[in-house]
């Protein structure tokens, strides 16, 4: 059963890299049905882009985006930096699709403003080659993250995230995410908007300061979060594998089935893999 939500925001999935959760990103996807779906940037990946590496399951994902919009849901994509190509487009709009660069929106007689974020990071507006090496080093440590989580899964210990404790224990960059979100706040109030809506900086956050409101709906690498809004509230989802046991139990992901909904919108996917050159694998 899914469930209605009136406005569903998704950032920083990072769609093409190892470090990207697609099939936990797919079960969430397809267990809401929004009437909006904003994609905060950072959705394909394309600092860290190999032709080689973009899994059934990652296009799976882009089949349910695909799905959603075919079903009524307007999607609005909102580039971020690591999907900043696309900002030579940021005008374009077909049906209920827009690509934009920044969105606002009145919700509930509420100023909302929409960004990915990355207008603030100093290192990639002056050093977009070292934004890109330290995105280089963060995908590494995912991989690794992730071969340690297996061994520790095995072995019935909790997982842990390797990045998220080394921006936690980092000083600087304690500082910058917290510099990140007042100078957004900051902004918001000075625009006069009610609402400042980011990602970029990997960090879920709902927090209100003085008139202004700032929401972070996380990512799909670490966090594994989404912001809802719903009958003039916002809340953050957080992923839980125990919600989808039973669906995984009943209708489990095989390999036909990875096919068969890929048929759905094959045309999509064909375009998509045109336009990117994306071979996918098994």
């Amino acid at each position: 059963m899914k469930r209605k939500v009136e406005l569903v925001v998704i950032s920083d999935t990072h769609l093409g890299t190892y470090g990207c959760h697609a099939k936990e990103l797919y079960n969430y996807l397809k267990s809401v049905k929004p009437d909006t779906l904003i994609m905060n940037g950072d959705i394909v990946d394309m600092w860290q882009f190999k032709k080689s590496y973009f899994p059934k399951e990652h296009l799976l994902v882009i089949n349910r985006i695909m799905k959603l919009l075919a079903n009524g849901t307007k999607i609005y994509y909102i580039t971020g930096n690591h999907d900043d190509i696309l900002r030579r487009f940021s005008t374009f709009s077909n049906g209920n699709f827009f690509l934009r660069d920044q969105l606002v929106l009145q919700l509930n007689g509420k100023k909302h403003w929409f960004f990915h974020g990355d207008a603030f990071d100093v290192s990639i507006l002056k050093a977009r080659w070292l934004a890109k090496l330290g995105g280089q080093s963060y995908d590494f440590l995912i991989r690794l993250n992730t071969y340690f989580n297996a061994i520790a899964k095995m072995l019935g210990r909790n997982p842990i995230s390797f990045a998220n404790s080394v921006k936690m224990s980092v000083k600087q960059a304690v500082k910058f995410i917290n510099d990140f979100e007042e100078k957004a706040i900051e902004v918001a109030h000075t625009e006069g908007y009610d609402y400042v809506v980011c990602g970029h900086v990997h960090r879920p956050q709902m927090r209100e300061v003085g008139a202004v409101t700032y929401l972070n709906s996380g990512d799909w690498v670490e966090s594994l979060t989404a912001l809802e809004y719903e009958m003039g509230q916002w809340s953050l989802y957080r992923y839980n594998p125990n919600d989808f046991l039973e669906e995984e139990k009943t209708n489990p992901t095989s390999h036909e089935t990875i096919e068969e909904e890929l048929r759905v919108h094959q045309p999509h996917a064909a375009l998509l893999a045109s336009i990117l050159n994306i071979k996918p694998i098994a």
